[in-house]
């Protein structure tokens, strides 16, 4: 209903650009709230943020502002699209190219009337869409003499300092950009201040002479809590390296440090950029290798933090400088009182808490996400809100802002009602939030799923099956484990049942959430070979979707194929093994939209009853979201949804039943439209619903004949709904 609304309001709403607001949306990367001085912290008075919070004061800042996934590409992929990693299918850097075929705010903006510009980090891996103009940072992007990839594929380099020049070129977009009737959204996407926290030369001095206060649970020994923490490779003590972060030359002379990873920064920097950088840390390194032979492991992890916590805030610094310039401009140009503003960062980081670095984990200084935003005359200044917002808010957010209607498949929610309402929350608004991290290669961060309310969080790691719960109100550091603790048994029920509300709300589950295999040898060649494959194609008509029993149409169905679906020139997308999550994440990475089919035919779903026994709906939900991603890559396309085949020899076979209750739901499925049922189960079975094993062998994969008996159906059926 609230979509509705929305969708009737944008109808009535103002179209000019003088009457609809622009949006300017600075995002920095790894920016924790403790190095915030309007979120307050250790670093208030040493190293405050006064233009960020300039923007505190004159608007309304968030104190529960959160991710769904703690790192640097799913963050921007959800703020993006609206949507939780599992949806969208950005769900790590590790493997992740985010698929800019699908729905995502610039686009709808674009549509409905407004200039969009992104300048500054991307980190997506694809090229950009949905933006009238756009200049990013390859990649991570350096910090000294940074290269910006251009509109046409072009790189160009710039001298100078990473934070002034992405603030250079937004106030050139801004000054010159090419229809000034329009309302505009600009993304402002900075580097800093991400690893490996190289300041501009005029901040290399900053907080000389200053000893920075530690974090209390800098030599956190992780007891008490389940050993997954322990385990983890983010540790100041134990995993810097003497080059990228420590800024140390040459090999390491000491073996606390880790070595093979020089500063690639400095490697950039011309002879007196060099000069300058040497004569800033020269004297403090020099101090530091005629100290270590005798200096203590805990004197040199706080050696590390110092270096390391300094150049951290130094980058900040140059990010508070930068913004400030770019809110005198909108004052100047008199854009300021028709112009939100909003700083925000992809996640938070550990300064020293529990001993790190870095980001990944649900606990709370990743978790956060600063959230400050300026309205003039529609925000009360100074408002603080206690609404928990998420990063899938914000792209509904944007939309009613420009008076846009919200896609009803977008998960988050518009914060409008919170901002014009001197940030009191609504009674229907959200009272927890959900995470899930997939467990990348970097940084041994264990997978782990969870939520978290106003007071605690739950938290679940599958791969070990353990759980923790932390009771944030007396336990703020999360210290203490207190899932097996007794007195908190009413407590653990509770928030198990929001766990299970909300991945049921969010339709999160392991059908759902897009899952690789490129551990496995054979399956990561068969998806290069795969997408080069789908890359070189030309005048595909079909493509199969599914698992081993479509991957054998290359063996046991070979002649079949060849005489029926060769000559359409089909493609055969089926890997052994699959399950519904790993064809999900398939669609949303490789090189399906280089072609565009008029049908595709579907079987998956077996492997979900056979290797995890999982429930029919379950199984269900990730046929369903594969129908969803096919709706958008290939909008034109008409599906071919085959029933899941039967499996086990007799008809009351647990395994069968799971089988025959997906079935009975796949019939909703089908619309008789675009997604059209083909049963030929009855082909393979007697009356009595026992297995033929002429036909299927193992009593699962089929044999030659009965590779025969599926294109004989199948191939009518593809000549019925169009396909020539």
């Amino acid at each position: 209903m609230k979509r509705l609304i929305t969708a009737l309001l944008a109808l009535t709403l103002p179209a000019s650009a003088s009457e609809r607001p622009n949006i300017l949306f600075i995002f920095t990367d790894d920016h924790a709230r403790q190095a915030i001085s309007a979120y307050g912290g250790r670093f208030t008075k040493i190293a405050p943020t006064p233009n960020i919070d300039r923007l505190a004061n004159e608007g309304m800042i968030f104190r529960n502002s959160f991710c769904g996934n703690s790192i640097c590409g799913p963050s921007r992929a959800s703020i993006l699209t609206g949507k939780h990693s599992h949806r969208n299918g950005f769900i790590d850097n590790d493997s992740g190219r985010f698929d800019g075929g699908q729905q995502t705010f610039p686009k709808l903006l674009q549509k409905a009337g407004y200039e969009t510009a992104l300048i500054g980090k991307w980190h997506l891996v694809s090229e950009p869409t949905g933006f009238d103009h756009w200049e990013i940072l390859p990649g991570q992007g350096s910090y000294v003499n940074p290269d910006f990839i251009q509109m046409n594929g072009s790189r160009k380099r710039f001298e100078g300092y990473v934070t002034d020049i992405v603030t250079d070129k937004t106030l050139d977009w801004l000054k010159n950009r090419k229809d000034k009737k329009k309302p505009f959204v600009l993304m402002t996407q900075h580097k800093a201040p991400h690893r490996s926290w190289v300041p501009a030369p005029r901040h290399y001095k900053l907080f000389d002479g200053i000893e920075m206060p530690e974090p209390e649970t800098l030599f956190d020994d992780y007891s008490n809590r389940i050993d997954a923490l322990k385990k983890q490779e983010m540790t100041i003590a134990r995993h810097f390296f003497w080059g990228w972060d420590m800024f140390l030359h040459g090999e390491p002379t000491d073996k606390r440090f880790m070595g093979g990873l020089a500063n690639e920064e400095y490697k950039r920097m011309n002879d007196a950029q060099k000069a300058e950088f040497d004569a800033a840390y020269g004297p403090e390194n020099e101090k530091l290798i005629a100290a270590l032979p005798t200096m203590k492991d805990d004197d040199l992890t706080r050696w590390k933090y110092q270096r390391y916590i300094k150049n951290y805030l130094r980058t900040i610094r140059a990010v508070d400088e930068n913004i400030g310039r770019t809110l005198d401009y909108l004052e100047e140009s008199g854009l300021a009182e028709n112009t939100i503003v909003i700083y925000s960062s992809d996640q938070g980081f550990y300064l020293g808490e529990h001993g790190w670095y870095d980001k990944r984990w649900m606990l709370e200084e990743s978790l956060f996400m600063p959230f400050v935003i300026r309205w003039p005359n529609v925000i009360e200044p100074g408002s603080v809100p206690a609404a928990m917002i998420q990063n899938i808010d914000y792209a509904p957010t944007f939309l009613e802002m420009a008076g846009a209607p919200i896609p009803a498949d977008m998960q988050g929610e518009s914060i409008l009602p919170i901002l014009k309402n001197n940030g009191i929350t609504p009674d229907n608004w959200r009272d927890a939030v959900f995470y899930q991290y997939s467990g990348e290669n970097t940084h041994a961060v264990a997978r782990h799923d969870g939520v978290r309310d106003s007071r605690h969080k739950l938290m679940r790691f599958p791969d070990t099956d353990e759980w923790m719960l932390f009771d944030l109100e007396k336990d703020p550091q999360e210290m203490k484990n207190l899932f097996a603790d007794p007195a908190y048994a009413d407590v653990l029920g509770k928030m198990k049942t929001l766990y299970a509300d909300l991945k049921k709300q969010y339709t999160v589950n392991d059908s759902t959430f897009p899952m690789h295999r490129n551990k496995e040898g054979w399956w990561k060649e068969r998806w290069a070979a795969k997408n080069k494959q789908t890359s070189q194609a030309k005048d595909v008509k079909v493509v199969f979707l599914g698992d081993s029993i479509t991957q054998a149409w290359e063996t046991a169905g070979k002649a079949a194929w060849e005489k029926h679906f060769a000559p359409l020139g089909a493609l055969n997308w089926g890997y052994s093994g699959d399950r519904t999550e790993h064809l999900i994440w398939r669609l949303q990475n490789g090189n399906i939209q280089r072609v565009s089919p008029q049908a595709a035919v579907i079987l998956i779903g077996t492997n979900n009853t056979g290797q995890s026994k999982r429930p029919a709906a379950e199984t269900l939900t990730g046929i369903h979201q594969t129908l969803d991603d096919l709706a958008w890559k290939w909008p034109d396309a008409q599906v071919v949804l085959m029933s899941v085949f039967p499996r086990a020899e007799k008809a009351d076979h647990p395994l069968r039943k799971l089988n025959d209750e997906i079935n009975e739901e796949l019939k909703t499925l089908a619309d008789g439209k675009r997604i059209h049922l083909l049963d030929i189960n009855a082909e393979f079975m007697d009356a009595e619903g026992t297995l033929n094993k002429e036909l299927l062998p193992d009593l699962l994969h089929l044999s030659p004949p009965a590779y025969d008996i599926w294109a004989e159906a199948l191939a009518p059926k593809l000549r019925e709904i169009g396909v020539r």
